[in-house]
């Protein structure tokens, strides 16, 4: 299973989502795994994670490997059998540059859980903790479905 975490820059919540769930897969031996993130913008492509959100990351010993943020690309679609998305918008943009989607791949983040909506964005809020708390609900149910 190849899946690809989507925000808008790839500096809070689809890095802190790929580094959460790249850890937690280790720690319950989950290794038939690919993960990865990315961003709708490349306003911050090359950039690495926002300092706050590797904070909040690594309150949890979580650790943040040289993440660096990237834009989607058009193997993005081929390459990944699941793109989760943290807001509507981003999967509206994932639609819209992949030209649809028609193996119905992207979803919102918290779709996959018994909470749909969109996850809180920390960098107008600051709020890294509700935003680790809405992740950890996806990490969790990512790993049932698999």
């Amino acid at each position: 299973m190849r899946i690809l975490f989507v925000c808008l820059g790839n500096i809070c919540r689809s890095a802190m989502a790929e580094y959460m769930f790249k850890d937690y897969c280790k720690k319950n031996g989950i290794t038939d795994v690919y993960i990865a993130s990315a961003g709708t913008s490349d306003e911050e492509a090359g950039n690495p994670i926002y300092p706050p959100a590797r904070a909040e990351l690594l309150k949890h010993g979580i650790s943040v490997n040289n993440h660096r943020a990237r834009k989607i690309k058009p193997t993005d679609y081929d390459d990944f059998d699941l793109i989760l998305c943290a807001e509507e918008y981003q999967c509206r943009r994932c639609k819209a540059f992949f030209g649809g989607d028609s193996k119905k791949k992207i979803k919102r983040m918290l779709d996959i859980t018994d909470n749909p909506a969109d996850i809180a964005d920390p960098w107008y809020s600051g709020d890294f903790t509700l935003t680790y708390n809405q992740l950890t609900l996806v990490c969790e149910n990512l790993a049932k479905m698999l």
